[in-house]
């Protein structure tokens, strides 16, 4: 059976296009979030503003940061005008400019370090190692956002750092999966274990398509679009996310 239709939800801005890929997992995560919560044919209200992924790979390949802020500023801004309660960023790297979002924003922008940060926290870890593009490996906006929760970061080494970065962009970003590079990241998780990580971080919206749990049962791993998608349910909801 429906909620009843006095059930309200809030509305669901999702900033995404970077990628595509990414972008659909929110979109069907946040709809089956709610439909499991509510039943029925109960689905998530969303409002979706994709931008061009063009755009945003000529900003992080010139490392115009200044324009991505500007640029993704105005596209959230458009969520809020659309009814978006609250906005989510599909995709890690390009919360680098999260500040710049926020300031054009009057509902609140959820980060997507928050939730993972949490979801860390309550398993009792303090250090853990990050796959993502070379922007979020690399870059103080990320490990200063983990640090603030009390979390250590570690990452690979410079040549396993360009080819985890290449695979996102050459591969998963087109919906493109292979064997070769799953066996690359599990060999990066194994290398970032045995430099010190309890846990691993999928530290791009794209890398859940590749790596999954049972491919390395004997580490934590913490999916970042699934974290972020469960606080945006949450938050849809009204229920134990925080605010």
């Amino acid at each position: 059976m429906d909620a009843p239709r006095d059930s309200t939800l809030q509305t669901v801005g999702i900033l995404g296009g970077m990628s595509s890929e990414s972008t659909v997992q929110y979109y069907r995560g946040i709809d089956a979030g709610i439909n499991a919560e509510r039943g029925g044919h109960t689905a998530g209200q969303v409002v979706i503003r994709s931008v061009n992924f063009a755009d945003i790979e000529g900003f992080i390949a010139d490392e115009r940061w200044d324009d991505a802020g500007d640029y993704l500023a105005d596209a959230a801004a458009d969520l809020e005008a659309g009814g978006a309660d609250f906005v989510v960023m599909a995709t890690n790297t390009m919360h680098r400019v999260a500040p710049a979002i926020e300031d054009a924003l009057s509902v609140p922008f959820v980060h997507i370090v928050d939730p993972t940060a949490e979801a860390i926290a309550d398993a009792g870890l303090d250090t853990v190692g990050v796959l993502g593009t070379r922007p979020v490996m690399e870059g103080e906006f990320y490990e200063s956002r983990f640090a603030d929760h009390g979390i250590d970061v570690v990452v690979p080494d410079a040549d396993r750092r360009q080819q985890v970065h290449d695979v996102i962009f050459d591969e998963l970003t087109k919906g493109i999966v292979t064997d070769e590079s799953r066996a690359a990241y599990i060999a990066a998780i194994e290398e970032l274990v045995a430099a010190g990580a309890q846990g691993v971080v999928l530290g791009c919206t794209e890398i859940e398509m590749l790596v999954a749990q049972s491919d390395v049962p004997d580490t934590p791993l913490f999916d970042t679009t699934a974290l972020h998608v469960a606080d945006a349910v949450d938050r849809s909801l009204g229920v134990g996310a925080s605010q």
